[in-house]
């Protein structure tokens, strides 16, 4: 496989193993050599990349894994989880201030939850990957993400319902 082969069967998913990384390492710096890091990786496998199904998906799991064996090694306090790659189409100030304070809430939420579910949220409600890209990713069953997702969502629902509520029900 050339080089160009190679470019045009990555692009299409590059910046999608960034946010990957970047969702699960926070810094931009650790999330761009987590990036150069799988693109390396599978340039060293390009002769055996055409025996993939989905080389997307095998990208996605070099980068989960190579992200958290960072976050394992590290273990530094300053590595948290963080979700900030969303786009803004210039609201009203007070609507921009709303959507903004609800996502901070939203963050806080999805940052208390347990590892695993930051990345599935990541994977399906923001890179929007299907339930079986999603399974062999994670190495997880379909039905199993499907529960996990269903529970985080509504824990974000009930938070974000009681902390707009104010008490009032």
């Amino acid at each position: 496989m050339n080089q160009n082969v190679f470019i045009e069967l990555v692009n299409p998913f590059k910046d999608k193993v960034f946010r990957l990384a970047k969702r699960l390492l926070a810094s931009t710096e650790e999330a761009e050599d987590a990036t150069q890091e799988v693109m390396v990786k599978l340039w060293n496998k390009k002769e055996s990349l055409s025996t993939y199904n989905n080389v997307e998906a095998v990208a996605m799991t070099m980068t989960k894994n190579y992200c958290l064996d960072q976050l394992k090694s590290k273990r530094a306090d300053n590595l948290k989880i963080v979700h900030n790659n969303f786009t803004d189409r210039e609201p009203q100030l007070d609507k921009k201030l709303e959507d903004s304070n609800s996502l901070e809430w939203v963050e806080k939420i999805i940052n208390q939850m347990p590892e695993q579910l930051q990345v599935l949220i990541q994977l399906r409600d923001v890179e929007q990957y299907e339930f079986e890209e999603i399974a062999k990713i994670v190495n997880m069953n379909e039905t199993a993400i499907r529960v996990a997702l269903s529970r985080a969502r509504k824990k974000i629902r009930e938070s974000m319902l009681n902390a707009h509520s104010y008490g009032i029900k």
